[in-house]
């Protein structure tokens, strides 16, 4: 084992302690998940051109190193991590868990949603240790999670804690909201960003993207099910096009008595906590504030909800928005039509 962090042998390759049966269940499980994902998780590398001030006063490009994570989640060599991780590389190169170090090239990034794929070629047409991508959806608060990264240059890391919260909405790397955020206590640190967040069966839940600073025990990552669809537009398309209202919301529980006085079937909706000044939902008078219940008749419960119904539309289309709006004699049922536009970005 070297000084910086690597080392020779595989996650998997950790021999079987005689003591095994004699931890407890919450060790055994963290023991599983760290060899089942372990060895798919890779040190991500990068050289790029910054701008620094120079001793004159003037501005001077220079390089800069820097490091994240990421995992692996197809054998061919495609890895998850952050845009903000390998955005303006020039040279990328990521070091396996067993400390092999590769070339890699950024398939796409997409800074809305912090995300990125990037690929590395496996030596000798091997298949690489791929991990398994879990659903979000069925995250529970409280429900135990593993982080495993390299902080600080420090590969193959391991923290744990629980879920302490869902449906977060954290400022992306881009300057939009990224909504349906996972909050987690497991400790996340610089150089975690790009990592997986693992569930007790071993299934990669979540990408770690940021921890608040000046905080301790608020850590965050964004769900794998918003993950996964960026990533398969990026591989598709080489950017996400995205069918947008121009909101940013937050999912919350709806109150018994509201439910019952306006007749809503699903105990929670989408808040709408920020409208995107001359875009189509401003056009079509929808106001931070406003609670989406449905769109086109169906009904809204999550952000990703809002979201899967969203991305099957094409530019244009009008979409009728069922919401609860506050009034001076309480909240009032409204709707809106907004006519949705389609925006690519690529890297």
């Amino acid at each position: 084992m070297s000084w910086f962090g690597r080392s020779t042998a595989s996650a998997s390759t950790i021999p079987p302690s005689p003591d095994l049966d004699a931890l407890d269940a919450y060790s055994k499980s963290i023991i599983g998940v760290v060899r089942r994902v372990g060895p798919a998780v890779v040190q991500i590398g990068v050289r790029k051109e910054v701008a620094a001030r120079s001793g004159y006063g003037g501005i001077m490009p220079r390089i800069a190193e820097g490091a994240g994570s990421g995992v692996i989640f197809a054998p061919d060599g495609y890895i998850l991590t952050n845009s903000h991780v390998v955005d303006g590389a020039q040279r990328i190169t990521v070091t396996l868990a067993d400390g092999h170090d590769l070339p890699g090239e950024v398939v796409g990034e997409d800074p809305d949603a912090d995300t990125a794929v990037v690929r590395v070629t496996p030596p000798n047409g091997d298949k690489l240790p791929a991990a398994k991508l879990g659903n979000s959806e069925q995250l529970i608060v409280g429900q135990l999670v593993v982080a495993i990264g390299s902080p600080a240059g420090l590969q193959s890391t391991v923290t744990a804690g629980i879920v302490s919260a869902l449906h977060r909405t954290l400022p992306g790397y881009g300057g939009r909201l990224i909504e349906d955020i996972i909050q987690t206590d497991a400790p996340i640190n610089p150089g975690n960003s790009g990592g997986p967040l693992v569930n007790s069966k071993g299934e990669v839940v979540g990408i770690n993207v940021a921890v608040l600073q000046q905080t301790q025990g608020l850590s965050f990552a964004i769900p794998i099910n918003t993950v996964q669809w960026v990533a398969s537009q990026l591989m598709k398309n080489g950017e996400v096009r995205r069918a947008m209202l121009g909101i940013a919301g937050q999912a919350g529980m709806l109150p018994q008595s509201l439910r019952r006085a306006l007749h809503i079937d699903k105990p929670t909706a989408v808040e709408v906590v920020q409208v995107v000044q001359g875009g189509p939902a401003e056009r079509a008078g929808i106001q931070p504030g406003d609670v989406i219940i449905k769109l086109d008749d169906h009904p809204i419960g999550t952000v990703d909800d809002l979201r899967h119904h969203l991305e099957r539309l094409a530019a244009g289309t009008r979409v009728k928005v069922a919401l609860v709006r506050g009034s001076a004699s309480g909240p009032q049922l409204a709707e809106a039509s907004v006519a949705v536009q389609v925006a690519g970005r690529s890297r």
